[in-house]
């Protein structure tokens, strides 16, 4: 177990959003999430509840326009809030992965808290249309940019998977499922390792 508390505040505005919260990384996956968008809302509290992380968030942004900034901004307060929370890394096993089905979807993400970005993203050649369309607001290529838009904040690789799936809600629902177990994995506390995770010595 750390020492002390592995948090962040959570605190951006701009002309565009207003966002507020507090990530908290050994939490026990309690999310109080509100960004105006509600599949958003729902994909963050799957990955909280999974990852056991604690997150509170508000949002006030521009959805009279669309839902991208505030997707956007959402996700870099995120990505900078672990990056914040995990400090110098110490002690982390760094390296996370999972596999996790939803019904007729299934999805792997796998991740490197090693203070490199790099994002790559597989989805099934066939691309059936269901996952190119918006579905209750929110759409496959919202998704992607998200999870894009966090690895380069939190500074981390993150490689996601599709294997199979025919919606949108499934196919995101399993990656964000996995997203926070293999974060969790990465950023829980191996009591072995007394430095950073790297031959190098930093991350």
């Amino acid at each position: 177990m750390a020492e002390k508390a592995r948090s962040a505040t959570i605190k951006r505005k701009t002309t565009e959003t207003d966002i507020a919260g507090k990530l908290v990384i050994d939490g026990k996956g309690k999310a109080d999430i509100h960004t105006g968008i509600g599949f958003l809302d729902h994909m963050l509290t799957l990955f909280s509840f999974h990852g056991l992380f604690d997150i509170t968030l508000k949002a006030k942004g521009d959805l009279n326009v669309d839902i991208h900034h505030t997707n956007e901004d959402v996700s870099i307060c995120l990505g900078k809030a672990f990056k914040d929370a995990l400090g110098d890394c110490k002690g982390i096993k760094r390296f996370g992965s999972k596999d996790v089905p939803m019904d007729q979807a299934a999805a792997k993400v796998t991740v490197d808290v090693g203070g490199r970005y790099a994002f790559v993203w597989k989805v099934p050649p066939y691309a059936p249309a269901e996952l190119t369309s918006r579905e209750e607001g929110y759409s496959l290529q919202d998704g992607k940019d998200f999870l894009d838009t966090f690895a380069k904040n939190a500074n981390i690789n993150l490689h996601i998977e599709v294997y199979s799936g025919e919606d949108t809600h499934h196919v995101l629902e399993a990656i964000f499922k996995a997203f926070g177990i293999a974060m969790d994995e990465a950023t829980q506390v191996d009591v072995r390792r007394k430095g950073v995770p790297s031959t190098k010595g930093i991350i």
